[in-house]
């Protein structure tokens, strides 16, 4: 395997594992503001901004991952 494949590996695995996490995340998020909402509906709008601003969060996450993989393709 010569530099140029080994590269494009490392910035493959940095585009899945940077989005396939913060995928399951948002979703575990939305999911557990959902029963939040649907146990106590008169918290409904806390609990969604709070699960907005952590669905923000999971997906800089996600951003960050794409950063470095651009770095890593383009400088490295």
């Amino acid at each position: 395997m010569d530099a140029e494949s080994i590269r494009t590996l490392a910035v493959v695995g940095a585009i899945a594992l940077g989005t396939i996490f913060p995928a399951i995340s948002i979703g575990w998020i939305g999911s557990t503001a959902l029963k939040a909402i649907g146990r106590n509906p008169e918290s409904a709008s806390k609990v969604q901004t709070m699960a907005i601003l952590a669905i923000a969060f999971a997906e800089a996450i996600a951003i960050y991952a794409l950063v470095v993989s651009l770095i890593v393709k383009f400088v490295v």
